[in-house]
């Protein structure tokens, strides 16, 4: 095992569109004590998905229980489902001296902060506002309001960066993943925001509230949706 400071759980947060699947899954490869979380979730498994794997399957009278019990660190209801972490998770994981991943939204990691106070909250964000709504365009699996509604968000995520111990920006993949290294190895020194982070959370929107124009690809996708 890498030596390096007491198991924490490590929390992950980001705007959709910021890369930030692509970290989790490389700190993963690099970091073998870097274990990712399993949630919980009421919705029903996807024909590949196998119970204990891709999540824990559960009704939503068991999960409303273990939110009474105070068995989960974080829940949330996602378009009709619960989904939520179990604090056996970090436990388990925390046993064999191996660091929990959590790669949640902005809700979850302030709900993890309270529940452990040891947890370390790393916020990830997109090199630019339009680079982030491009590639989220680019996917090509959204209606225009729908694809609107999801940089509305991620405008107010963005905002709440400044509520993280660590801000990374994901310019370039091997750097952010070695500034996450340094975050978990204990080498990145006291929680510090990005120098300027309140000029660049200030640009970043700025950007997307320039994309949604109407030069922008929402406005673009909305005239093709009424052809």
């Amino acid at each position: 095992m890498t030596e390096g400071p007491a198991p924490f759980p490590l929390v992950l947060s980001a705007p959709s569109g910021a890369g930030k699947s692509t970290l989790v899954r490389e700190l993963r490869r690099r970091n073998r004590d870097v274990a990712f979380s399993v949630s919980a979730t009421t919705r029903a498994p996807r024909p590949d998905e196998v119970d204990g794997e891709a999540y824990y399957f559960v009704g939503e009278p068991q999960f409303r229980e273990m939110i009474d019990d105070g068995e989960l660190l974080e829940w949330a209801r996602v378009h009709g489902h619960f989904y939520g972490t179990p604090v056996s998770e970090l436990r388990k994981v925390q046993a064999r001296g191996h660091h929990l991943l959590l790669d949640i939204d902005v809700q979850g990691a302030r709900q993890v902060r309270r529940r452990v106070p040891e947890a370390v909250l790393v916020f990830i964000l997109p090199p630019s506002g339009t680079a982030l709504v491009h590639r989220l365009a680019g996917r090509g699996t959204e209606s225009a309001d729908a694809l609107e509604k999801r940089l509305r968000n991620a405008e107010d995520e963005i905002h709440a960066a400044r509520e993280f111990d660590y801000v990374v920006v994901n310019d370039r993949l091997d750097a952010a993943v070695e500034e996450l290294e340094a975050v978990l190895r204990g080498r990145a020194g006291p929680p510090r925001r990005l120098e300027g982070l309140d000029g660049t959370v200030a640009r970043l929107c700025a950007e997307i509230d320039r994309e949604l124009g109407p030069d922008g690809p929402v406005e673009r996708l909305r005239q093709e949706e009424r052809r």
